[in-house]
Formats: structure tokens, C-alpha cells, sequence
């Protein structure tokens, strides 16, 4: 356990209209301009510049159903292959008028999702293409059925025809798959219709993501300039887009989108020099976009849409994920996200300080790992944190372990050892089994500092995602700020975390997982001073049991390195004897989820706090993985608790075996300290790691 009347009356025939297609050298398909109401969202499909040469590929894929297990872990999600510059490339080709209303449409380069996916629904911001999810279709698309809403440029739909449209979607769909949820994935002006469809349909499974929702218009610094904008003459307008560019957007995070993550600084700010310049000559197609009459026209329906749903926020009961830029001009999306975080019933967000109002086209943001990190992905009506997990991306990996916890693994460079079944010691992993169910028990590190390198060596070394028993806190024990940022422990939802209970380890034994679990829990993960590297174990034989019931494999681990890299130096009994700390801990403790409460002894003592340490010149982790034990064939082990309780003390006493040696034979390593040991890895460019004790 880591801290770390027919039910389809109100809906309107759909008549099914043979599709027009319109080929141009973009390799943009759409629809036709006639019979657009009706037309079956399904009939509609838009390509993106580059994924003509991918349509056969994609066509291909279809044919099968895909189910979240065939995904595979580091599957190649597509995120990162689009630019800002692909937007506006696609967005020339549909703001063409038509004289149609509003619309949905299908990228093509979403492709096929996986088995029984949601479907979720863009809703534009007050461009209206539809077109400002393009960097996240390719890794949307293979976990949800995508459509995008298109409001042409010369539509005059107000607000409440807007969201009639949009209701009757949702209203078919629910019909249609009552047992699946439909995510509103709302930007500005979306964030609005998306809350008033789900304000005036409590009872349908609703699932919203908002995206700097433009509730708070009437507090935007837009509002003085509609005067201004409204006597401006005609040919002067063109500068307008460069103006609202500034404001709407970050234009060093757009220009990144197309900048690889992996260069050296030189070669990044000439990549970004580049970018930038590139990037200027698009901005005058937001004059195409958004002509002086459609301007004028959406600053006045963001006016009358935010003034609709202030007055029926009461009613929303779904779940909502508000993402909340911290530099945006145009919104004060900040204050506002932690305004609707306090009336909304069901609600969380997440900051994002150095972005502005265009969060969805600008460098940083992958939508899906955001979505998977918060829990907030789903295919049937409650969250099944077993069936319903994604495997990690390539994307998730690189951006998780080779840039932000880069620094951390260079100063640490984690020692691996494993144990044979003739109980010799290699390094590495060969000593795991290669197939589930497995189950790792070890000891629990302070602030559970053993956790991302252990998650990454699997996952470099074999491919292998292991599903780590958490705290329930991490998912919804309480509340965080609206400002909270997406952290270390949103990844820990990303790579495998999941509420530890007996129903979950019981679900993923039984689908041959690989399972980690510290009987220690938060006791041992927040022990006190001069209590590192001790077992704060139950006497009841908690996993033995279980894992006998489904042949799995148990594993003992032992770790060490806390001591090398911090001094703890302020622990819960020094907070506790301050009045002040005393009361902040108490409140902090008072709505945390209990666990262990029927169970005497330390371990049950699991108050959360946040321990004070003290940096030192880094060390080194170790991790030892001992023989594997095997439970085929020791269905004895459900019955008999005797014979189950000396396997639990057996196993237990194997992992203080594992650190007792790792403690002692550190002291022979040549390369423990850090001086030594990047001065050898830095010659090889940090490509090989330096050597470590004999075993």
C-alpha cells in the first residue's frame, strides 16, 4: 500500500444521406452541405494534413475490436505528432461557408477505439471549428469514439439552440448505451454548454472535463473592448487576430508543440526560433476564422451563455474535471475553477500555472494522462479501477522517467538484484517470473521514495506495468485545491495505482497481475525517527491466503537508501507536541479514510502527515528481490491458518534478511557515493551504469 413511454419519443428521426466527399490537397473528407441536421454523426469525417498516408492503416485497424489489454504497455499513442500549425492548416479547409448550422464530425485520425469505449463529445471554444483538439485525436481516439461539434463561421444559433443541439445528442446516445457514460470534453464557451447539458440532465451518466470554462466571462478583460471592437473598421481588423493571439494563448507553448522534447539546449532554442517565426504567418488566418461580425457575435453569446449556466450550476450532479490555466488573459480561469470546485458536488481541478487560455493547443498537456491520472476515465456506470485501467503510453514513460525523474534516477542510480530459482543473485530482473500472478511484498521506504524506480526498471527492462496497492487518500479520501497540479501522485494513477482493498488484490490475481503490496502501509511509509528499515507487519497472514487461492507467486523484497539521501529530522511526534501542528494534524486526519481500525498494534496507528527531511549528498537505493515462492498446488494454505501464518513470518523474515544484506554489503560498494559514481557514468553518457558490490 503506496501513500504514495418509448424511452426514444423525444428523439428526432435520423435520416441516413449519402456523403459528398471533398477531396483537396490537405486530405480533408467531410460532409455535404445538404441534409446536415439529420445526418448521422457517424457519416462525418475529417482528416488531418498528415494522416492521409496513415488512412489505410487506420481503415485496417477497424476491422477489429480492440480491447484495453491489446493496447499493450508503451503502446505508441500518437501524442506529439501534431502541431499548431496542423490546426490551422485543417481549420482553412472547414470554415468554408455553407450556409449549414451546427454539426458534429469524426477525425479520421482518431481511427478505431477499444472495445465498449465512451464516447465523448468536443465542444468548441469560440473559434467554433471544432478544430482545437487536433493534438490529442490520435491518443483520444483509441480509447474513446471521438465527435467534435462545428459551429460554421456565419452561424447565429444562440446559446439555447446550442444546447438543444448538443442535449438531443446526448439524449439519443444515453438511449442508445445506458450503460455507458458520455464525457463533455467542454473549452471556454464548451465548458458552458457542458455544464448546462448536465444542469438539465441530472439523470444521465455524464462525465465533464472543462477546460478554462467561460462561466466567468463577465469577468474578462475583453468585455470593455466590444465598444472598441464594434466601431472598428473593416480593413483594420486583420490586426485583431494578432492582438486576441497574445491574449488567448501562450505563443512560446503553441510554438513548442512542434519542437522535439529530447534536444540539447542549443539546438532547442534554435528549433524554437524557428517555431516562432513559422508560426506568426498562421496568426492572420484567425481573421478567416473569426471575421469582425463572428467576433462581435461569440463575445456576445459567451456573455449570455455564462449568465445561463451561473443560474443552474445548483442542479449538476455529474462529475467534473476543471483544468485551469494559470496565465490566461482572457478568462480568470484560476479563481474561477476554485469558485465552481466549491459549488459544484462532484467536482476536482488541476492548474497548469504556466499555460494560458489555449491549454489544449499548447506544449505540455497530454489530455489522456491528465484524464488517467485524475481517475476520471471509465467505460461503464462506476469506476472499476481493475478493468477499466490503461496501460501506460511510450509518451506517459518518456515524459515520467526520462525528463521529470531523470535527475532523481542519475542521483540515485538504482541498484536491481534479483534471485534464481538455485538462489544465485544476478542483477536485474531475471529472477521474476515472466508470467502473473505475482505477488511483491517488501518493505515501504519513507514517503514511499522506493516507488518510481522500482515502477521504471519493470517497465525498461520487461515491459511489465505492476499494479501497486495504494492508499485510498490518492483517489478520493479528500478533497485538494482547485490549484492543485497535476504531481508525482497523478502519475502514480498513470502507472498502476489502484485503492488497496481485498476486492482489488482478489481482481487482479485472478487476471494474472503483477501485484505490489506493502504490508507496512502508511505506518512504515511515515514511521518515525529510528525506525528506518523496520517491518510495521500485522500478525494476521493478510496476502498468503489470497494469493494461494490463485496459484500466484509471491515475491520478497527487501530495499534501502532512505538514509542516503535525507535525514528525517521532523516527525509526527514533533508535530503532535506543537498546539499549533497538533490542531493542523488533527484536521488533517479527521475526514481521512481509515484503514487497519479492527487490527491492534502499530500498524493500525496510520496517521497521514508530511514528514520534515533533511537533504544529504545523494547515496544509493539497492533493491533485492528474493526467490520466488511458489503457492501451485498449496490450496492447503486457504484452510489451514497455521500452516498460512508460517509462510506470512517465512516471508516476512526473508525481506529483513534482503536488507540486512543490502545494508552490509553497500558499505563494499566502490560507487556508492556520488562523486565517484557520476564521474564514471558521465563518460559514458549516462548510458551505462556504474558497477556496484560482488555477489
Amino acid at each position: 500500500m503506496a501513500l504514495c413511454s418509448s424511452p426514444l419519443s423525444f428523439i428526432q428521426p435520423w435520416s441516413r444521406t449519402p456523403k459528398t466527399r471533398v477531396r483537396t490537397k490537405h486530405g480533408i473528407s467531410a460532409i455535404g452541405e445538404s441534409s446536415v441536421r439529420n445526418a448521422s454523426v457517424r457519416d462525418v469525417e475529417l482528416a488531418s494534413p498528415r494522416t492521409r498516408i496513415e488512412d489505410s492503416r487506420i481503415r485496417k485497424k477497424a476491422s477489429v475490436d480492440i480491447d484495453a489489454g491489446d493496447l499493450g504497455v508503451l503502446y505508441e499513442d500518437g501524442f506529439g505528432t501534431m502541431s499548431v500549425k496542423d490546426y490551422f492548416d485543417a481549420t482553412k479547409q472547414i470554415i468554408r461557408p455553407d450556409g449549414g448550422p451546427p454539426r458534429w464530425f469524426c477525425p479520421v485520425e482518431c481511427g478505431k477505439p477499444i472495445k465498449n469505449a465512451p464516447l465523448l463529445l468536443f465542444l468548441p471554444g469560440a473559434d467554433g471549428t471544432g478544430m482545437g483538439l487536433i493534438l490529442h485525436h490520435k491518443s483520444l481516439g483509441k480509447v474513446f469514439e471521438v465527435r467534435c461539434m462545428h459551429i460554421p463561421v456565419d452561424d447565429r444559433t444562440p446559446f439555447e439552440g446550442l444546447v438543444s443541439f448538443v442535449e438531443n445528442t446526448v439524449r439519443f446516445e444515453q438511449a442508445m448505451s445506458p450503460n455507458k457514460p458520455i464525457y463533455l470534453l467542454g473549452d471556454s464557451l464548451g465548458g458552458c454548454l457542458a455544464l448546462a447539458i448536465a444542469a438539465r440532465n441530472p439523470t444521465i451518466d455524464l462525465t465533464l472535463i472543462l477546460v478554462n470554462p467561460a462561466t466567468s466571462f463577465g469577468k474578462s478583460q475583453v468585455q470593455p473592448l466590444l465598444p472598441v471592437l464594434e466601431g472598428l473598421p473593416s480593413n483594420l481588423h486583420i490586426t485583431v487576430p494578432y492582438l486576441l493571439s497574445f491574449v488567448m494563448g501562450e505563443p512560446v507553448k503553441m510554438a513548442m508543440t512542434s519542437v522535439p522534447d529530447d534536444l540539447a539546449p542549443p539546438q532547442l532554442l534554435d528549433e524554437l526560433s524557428n517555431s516562432l517565426t513559422s508560426l506568426l504567418p498562421y496568426l492572420s488566418d484567425l481573421a478567416d476564422i473569426i471575421p469582425k461580425e463572428t467576433l462581435l457575435w461569440k463575445l456576445k453569446l459567451l456573455k449570455s451563455a455564462a449568465a445561463y449556466v451561473n443560474s443552474r450550476l445548483h442542479a449538476v450532479e455529474a462529475d467534473v474535471l476543471i483544468l485551469a490555466s494559470g496565465k490566461d488573459n482572457l478568462l480568470p480561469s484560476g479563481d474561477e475553477a476554485e469558485r465552481l470546485c466549491s459549488l459544484l458536488k462532484n467536482c476536482r481541478g488541476r492548474y497548469f500555472k504556466d499555460n494560458g487560455h489555449t491549454l489544449l493547443l499548447e506544449d505540455g498537456i497530454n489530455l489522456l494522462t491528465v484524464i488517467k491520472g485524475t481517475c476520471m476515465y471509465r467505460r461503464s456506470k462506476k469506476c472499476n479501477y481493475v478493468d477499466d485501467y490503461l496501460p501506460p503510453t511510450l509518451h506517459e514513460f518518456k515524459k515520467a522517467f526520462e525528463q521529470d525523474n531523470r535527475l532523481f534516477r542519475v542521483a540515485t542510480s538504482p541498484v536491481v538484484l534479483s534471485t534464481l530459482e538455485d538462489g544465485k543473485i544476478v542483477r536485474g530482473l531475471d529472477g521474476i517470473p515472466e508470467e502473473g500472478p505475482v505477488l511483491f511484498v517488501g518493505y515501504h521506504m519513507l514517503m514511499g521514495l522506493e516507488l518510481a524506480p522500482l515502477y521504471e526498471e519493470f517497465l525498461r527492462e520487461r515491459r511489465t506495468c505492476i499494479r501497486g496497492m495504494a492508499h485510498p487518500m490518492l483517489f478520493s479520501g479528500m478533497r485538494r485545491p482547485a490549484r492543485t497540479e497535476f504531481s508525482r501522485f497523478d502519475y502514480m494513477n498513470v502507472f498502476g495505482a489502484i485503492p488497496v482493498s481485498p476486492g482489488n488484490i482478489y481482481q487482479l490475481l485472478s487476471k494474472k497481475a503483477f501485484v505490489l503490496l506493502y504490508p507496512g502501509g502508511a505506518r512504515e511509509a511515515l514511521h518515525r525517527k529510528g525506525e528506518e528499515y523496520k517491518l510495521f507487519w500485522p500478525d494476521q497472514p493478510e496476502f498468503v491466503r489470497m494469493a494461494a487461492r490463485f496459484e500466484a507467486t509471491i515475491v520478497p523484497f527487501g530495499v534501502v537508501g532512505e538514509d542516503d539521501i535525507a535525514e528525517l529530522f521532523l516527525d509526527y511526534d514533533d508535530l503532535i507536541g506543537n498546539p499549533f501542528t497538533k490542531k493542523l494534524l488533527e484536521d488533517f486526519n479527521k475526514d481521512a479514510i481509515r484503514l487497519r481500525r479492527d487490527i491492534g498494534g502499530e500498524v493500525s496507528d496510520q496517521e497521514l502527515y508530511i514528514p520534515g527531511l533533511l537533504p544529504k549528498v545523494p547515496g544509493r537505493f539497492y533493491y533485492l528481490f528474493g526467490k520466488p515462492f511458489k503457492t501451485r498446488g498449496m490450496k492447503e494454505l486457504i484452510r489451514n491458518k497455521d500452516m498460512a501464518s508460517a509462510i506470512y513470518l517465512q516471508i516476512k523474515s526473508e525481506v529483513e534478511r534482503k536488507m540486512s544484506y543490502l545494508r552490509r554489503k553497500r558499505e563494499e560498494d566502490p560507487y556508492r557515493n556520488i562523486v565517484p559514481r557520476i564521474m564514471y557514468e558521465s563518460t559514458w553518457g549516462y548510458k551505462k551504469q556504474a558497477p556496484t558490490f560482488d555477489f
